[in-house]
């Protein structure tokens, strides 16, 4: 016999006589040895095979030859060496195996069911409070900047009427004193007279006007004339910038000591201090404007040598013979295109369908892949990359990306700080928001949501305006849009260019194409390029001299015709051009040449004998227009250098992905941890306002746990693997759907601010630092139901680990497909992968490379994990079962450690992998 160990119940066995069987252990005694009684048991081996000698469930035994029901409010599993103590609460009836556990769960889940109510709604209200915060101190701002404004105003039209009262008063006694011209004493007298009365003339204008004169007195002589004193006062009064100042220092000393130029040293720094320096600095530039109009020639050299307003760099783009030209077709988009776009101006793009205008913009862009390019861009004259430029290069693209989750302000807000000088201060960036969204008119909207296709926010026509403010809060020194005004009313249109014309007026290059613009809105450009099909340069000059140029052609526009519709319906072919030119639209781009002295391409030459004009031929090789590269081949031919060119294609866009040009924009952003941090804050606001969708994956992940719980009861036999297997695959799955709204959503918005010299690696580990909080939180959500119904011997704190490191990881997988994958694609691969892998790693490990390929599966180390925390809990009776079930399944009882190690490695890895996709395969 052998000792039985402890949790089992093996009693001295009864002799049945009939059989000669020692029962219940089924052995007999040796023959012709009467003297020979039955023992104990005669084997010890795993439940399955000797589940007899194990103490039953529902009873404890402290001895192996003792057995004791369990009594109520305890229960007892089988193979218990005593009976344990059911937690208040929970129910346990006599002779229970296990303790009905499901008030905690529920009273878990209804605690961190509210905890979540409360930091939803909570943090949504913390928003809005603030944002009605902030709002009102905007709003009190405002009004300090407009009384001061007003109080300025009222003194500079004070100051107007003293000086020409003072000018008429000294005219008049100029006119007396020429008729004495002998007695120069009692001029001087009278002229010191004069100035005392001009003294009390403007002496409601404080003591700072009598230590004027004071000084004026002190004045010494210039080249032997004594300076008159009424004119030195006017002097005085224009130059001295303190009287402005003194006026209204009753009003300034209210608003908190802000002065539009306060001292480096001290910036303001509460909200109410920034927006009352941004309201009084937007009221100085309206006043501004307004002088400027009336300037003189000494105002505006005055105003051109000024310093203290910041300047931002001119670009000048020049082009010649820009031409593009499609790889996979062969086929010309471009064609010969000459000219420059210049600092300080309006440059309009107009042309039929298919012209090549997109394709234009963004070759000066540096965004033309899959062409080849020939000719040459200069930027201020030199060979230079745009992408030298990239920090004060604006392009606004067709498409309005704009975060729909985001009020107008927290869009123009993120892109100001992300983008602008890191050397300016916080005042100077509101101030930059702040003149946008003026200029812009959005002050109705700048607290209202964007919106998305599904959430009603802003109309079309402001949503365009953010789409452009979004360049604009950045200052830059190149503009480019792509079709700003499309599906924008005449009175959206002419708002959006006068910003623009604002922005012009600082020195900004802009270029954009439009489509039949009004004539109002056409006669705000100053120059145009006009491209006829095939991407020929029609005409590229002054916007106001375009009709001269095509009347020197004969082509008169019929009275109430708008020109750029006439222009356009010529270049279409639909509407023949009038007069005594003769010429079809196909002859415009020849006349055009001719005009300027440009080479003619060999293909258009014939175009060119009809004109009595001797030019030059263009010696380069001409590809066919037509895109006759292909004939000729075969299928397979063609087919080959379709490949050819994709995969030239994904090389191109690898190239530019990684290849860093050199920084010639002499602006300073902030570096990754600044936009880091400026990108959790907006990732935040955005998770915040998504609240519903995140209840809704949290009551979903709670119903699996239930379902599962209920459905598959831990056995002890197996130590709750059937369980454990079917929580891998329930949380892998709907976590990885849930993860791939992550980045799958947003890759338009990630592509427009990573080609704008945002950071990636702070786009994405944002993204990742927000979704760690759901990573904590899921696993107590589905433990929440799952362990409360299964009861697992295992700690709640063992199962919460691992499947912290599950969801961990297989959120770093799902952010590879979001990122590699269609929508679709990843979201059948999110639901595939837990199961296949699951499958691979339960199935007997037969051979080395299925044990190698078994390896690699996720499923595997979180399933091992999980029974093993579970299994290492069994001892006594249960050791030889424990170590053939683990045997079996190729686990090991120490290899916990490595199982969570091997499973965060993975999503460190996967996370790699998924940054690494998102920086080469974006699109351009």
């Amino acid at each position: 016999m052998i000792p039985c160990p402890l949790g089992s119940y093996c009693p001295l066995a009864t002799l049945n006589k009939t059989t000669g069987i020692c029962e219940p252990y089924l052995y007999q005694l040796p023959p012709m040895q009467p003297n020979h009684t039955c023992g104990g048991a005669n084997v010890w081996a795993d439940v399955s095979s000797s589940s007899e000698i194990f103490c039953s469930a529902g009873s404890y035994c402290p001895t192996t030859t003792k057995r004791i029901p369990c009594s109520s409010g305890h229960y007892c599993r089988m193979g218990s060496t005593s009976e344990k103590r059911c937690f208040k609460l929970s129910s346990c009836n006599s002779n229970t195996a296990t303790q009905n556990m499901h008030a905690y769960g529920i009273m878990l889940i209804a605690a961190l069911s509210t905890l979540l109510l409360i930091i939803y709604n909570c943090s949504d209200q913390v928003l809005t409070t603030r944002e009605r915060r902030v709002a009102k101190s905007r709003e009190a701002a405002a009004r300090s900047a407009r009384k001061t404004a007003n109080a300025r105003q009222r003194w500079q039209f004070a100051k107007d009427a003293t000086k020409k009262g003072a000018m008429g008063l000294q005219a008049q006694l100029s006119r007396t004193f020429k008729k004495d011209v002998a007695n120069l004493e009692k001029v001087k007298i009278l002229n010191q007279a004069t100035s005392e009365a001009d003294i009390e003339l403007l002496s409601h204008s404080g003591p700072t006007t009598s230590s004027m004169v004071a000084s004026s007195s002190l004045a010494p002589k210039e080249k032997g004339k004594e300076p008159n004193g009424l004119m030195q006062i006017i002097h005085e009064i224009e130059n001295d910038p303190d009287i402005n100042d003194h006026l209204h220092t009753e009003i300034e000393t209210r608003d908190t000591g802000v002065r539009a130029n306060a001292p480096k040293g001290k910036q303001p720094h509460t909200h109410s201090q920034i927006f009352k320096y941004a309201y009084s600095q937007l009221e100085k530039e309206k006043a501004e404007q307004q002088e400027n109009k009336k300037l003189t020639f000494s105002g505006v050299i005055k105003m051109a040598t000024n310093t203290e307003k910041r300047k931002r760099p001119l670009m000048e783009i020049s082009f010649k013979d820009l031409t593009l030209t499609l790889k996979a077709q062969n086929k010309h988009i471009l064609r010969y295109v000459t000219g420059k776009i210049k600092p300080g101006r309006i440059t309009a793009v107009m042309g039929p369908s298919g012209a090549g205008k997109t394709t234009f913009l963004s070759a000066l862009a540096g965004k033309a892949l899959g062409c080849s390019v020939t000719g040459s861009i200069f930027i201020n004259g030199k060979n230079e990359s745009i992408h030298s430029f990239k920090k004060i290069t604006g392009f606004v693209p067709q498409d309005d990306v704009v975060h729909g989750n985001l009020t107008v302000e927290e869009n123009l807000w993120f892109s100001a700080q992300c983008r602008l000088s890191a050397d300016l201060s916080k005042p100077e960036k509101v101030l930059v928001v702040e003149r946008v969204i003026e200029f812009l008119g959005l002050q109705s909207v700048r607290n209202a949501l964007v919106g998305t296709v599904e959430k009603r926010g802003i109309s079309g026509g402001q949503r365009k305006r953010v789409n452009v403010g979004l360049e604009m809060v950045m200052e830059p020194s190149l503009l480019i849009l792509d079709e700003p005004t499309s599906g924008l009313d005449s009175a959206s249109s002419q708002l959006l260019l006068r910003a623009l014309r604002r922005e012009a007026l600082e020195g900004v290059n802009i270029c954009m194409v439009v489509h039949q613009p009004s004539y109002a809105l056409f006669k705000m450009f100053d120059d145009l390029i006009l491209l006829g099909k095939g991407g020929l340069t029609v005409y590229h000059g002054s916007a106001k001299k375009v009709e001269e140029y095509f009347s020197g052609l004969g082509i008169n526009i019929p009275e109430r015709i708008n020109p750029p519709d006439y222009f356009i319906d010529i270049l279409e072919g639909i509407t023949t051009p009038g007069g005594s030119s003769g010429l079809s639209y196909k002859e415009l781009p020849v006349r055009w040449m001719l005009h300027n002295g440009y080479p003619i391409p060999l293909d258009m030459r014939q175009n060119a004998v009809q004109f009595d004009m001797s030019q030059s031929v263009n010696s380069a090789n001409e590809i066919d227009p037509n895109g006759s590269g292909h004939v000729g081949k075969t299928f397979a031919g063609e087919l080959w250098q379709d490949m050819r060119n994709n995969v030239e294609l994904k090389r191109e866009k690898i190239r530019l992905n990684f290849f860093k040009s050199k920084d010639l924009s002499n602006r300073k952003t902030p570096g990754v941890f600044k936009q880091y941090k400026y990108f959790l804050i907006r990732v935040g606001k955005q998770r915040l306002r998504e609240a519903r969708i995140q209840a809704i994956d949290y009551l979903i992940l709670l119903l699996a746990g239930a379902c599962l719980g209920s459905l598959t009861k831990s056995g002890d036999q197996t130590f709750g693997a059937a369980g454990y297997t079917y929580t891998v695959i329930a949380v892998s799955l709907l976590c990885k759907i849930a993860a791939l709204r992550s980045f799958s959503l947003d890759k338009l918005h990630y592509w427009r601010e990573s080609d704008s010299g945002m950071s990636s690696l702070a786009y994405f580990l944002s993204k990742d630092t927000i979704d760690l909080f759901n990573t904590l939180i899921k696993p107590v959500v589905y433990l929440s139901m799952f362990y409360f119904f299964t009861n697992p011997i295992s700690t709640f704190a063992d199962n919460y680990v691992v499947l912290l490191c599950l969801v961990y990881c297989v959120t770093g997988i799902a952010y590879a497909l979001s990122i590699f994958f269609e929508p679709g694609a990843a979201q059948l691969w999110s639901v595939l992968l837990p199961v296949v892998l699951t499958l691979i790693a339960t199935q007997p490990k037969d051979s080395k490379v299925l044990k190698n390929i078994a390896n690699l599966c996720y499923s595997k180390w979180a399933l091992q994990a999980l029974v093993v925390a579970n299994a290492e809990r069994y001892q006594g009776v249960w050791l030889i079962t424990r170590c053939g079930s683990l045997l079996k399944s190729g686990y090991n009882l120490h290899d916990w450690s490595l199982c969570i190690s091997i499973l965060i490695l993975m999503g460190v890895i996967a996370r790699a992998i998924a940054f690494f996709c998102m920086v080469t395969f974006r699109k351009k």
